[in-house]
C-alpha cells in the first residue's frame, strides 16, 4: 500500500501520514487525489484531470478531439495494444456508467457490430467488435475492451485496443496502468457526462498528422 510522509512542526522530524484505504472495486487503484499522490515519482506525468504512470515499454499519445484543440483522451501504446482514457464529471450518488454502457450498446448496435456484456474486475464491461474497412480483406474488424471505473463525483472510461481488444486480460502492462492512474477531479460544479479535459505536459512534442 502506498504512504506519504510529511513533517512534524514541532520537531521537524518526518512522520508517516494515515494512508486512505480503498476498498471495494478500487482497492488496487485507479485512485482519487484524495487517496493517493503521484509525489516525487518522474514516471508520473500531470495531465492535468489525470496523473499518468508511463511505464517502460509504453508510450503516450493525446490526440485532439474532432476540429478543435480539445484533448479528451490519454492513450497508452504498446507494440500491439493501447489503452484509451477518458474521463468525466459524474454525481455523488454514480450509476453514470450504467447509462453510459447502454449507450455505447446502441452505438456499437447502429453500426452493426457485436457487444458482450462480462462481468470484470471493475464490475460490468463491453467486449466489442465493429466491421471496419481495411484494403484486400473482408470481414475485418476491430475489437475493443471498455472498462468503466466509477470514483467520487467521477467517471473513468478505459478502452482497451488491439491485441488487449481482442484477448482481455485483467493482468498486463496495460491494466497496471489503468490501476496506477490518478483521477484530479478538482472541487467545480460540473454537468454529469461533461468530459474532464487534459492538458499537454510542458516537454510534450507535437506531431502532425500529416508527418
Amino acid at each position: 500500500m502506498a504512504r506519504r510522509f510529511g513533517k512534524n512542526k514541532s520537531t521537524d522530524e518526518a512522520v508517516e501520514e494515515t494512508p486512505v484505504v480503498v476498498t471495494g472495486a478500487r482497492h488496487q487503484g485507479p485512485w482519487d487525489s484524495t487517496e493517493r499522490t503521484a509525489g516525487d515519482d518522474p514516471t508520473y506525468i500531470d495531465l492535468g484531470h489525470l496523473l499518468v504512470k508511463v511505464r517502460p515499454g509504453l508510450t503516450l499519445q493525446m490526440p485532439t478531439d474532432g476540429e478543435g484543440d480539445e484533448i479528451g483522451s490519454a492513450v497508452l501504446v504498446t507494440d500491439d495494444a493501447a489503452l484509451e482514457l477518458r474521463a468525466f464529471a459524474a454525481t455523488r450518488s454514480g450509476g453514470l456508467w450504467d447509462e453510459v454502457r447502454d449507450d455505447l450498446i446502441l452505438e456499437v448496435e447502429r453500426l452493426d457490430g457485436q457487444c458482450e456484456q462480462v462481468e470484470g474486475p471493475y464490475g460490468a464491461e463491453l467486449h466489442v467488435r465493429v466491421p471496419v474497412e481495411v484494403e484486400d480483406a473482408t470481414d475485418a474488424f476491430q475489437p475493443s475492451r471498455i472498462v468503466g471505473v466509477e470514483g467520487p463525483r467521477w467517471l473513468l472510461r478505459a478502452t482497451f485496443l488491439g491485441d488487449a481488444g481482442l484477448n482481455p486480460s485483467d493482468e498486463g502492462i496495460l491494466m497496471d496502468a489503468l490501476r496506477d492512474v490518478i483521477v484530479v477531479r478538482g472541487d467545480e460544479a460540473r454537468i454529469p457526462r461533461e468530459a474532464l479535459l487534459l492538458t499537454l505536459p510542458d516537454n510534450a512534442t507535437v506531431i502532425s498528422d500529416e508527418e
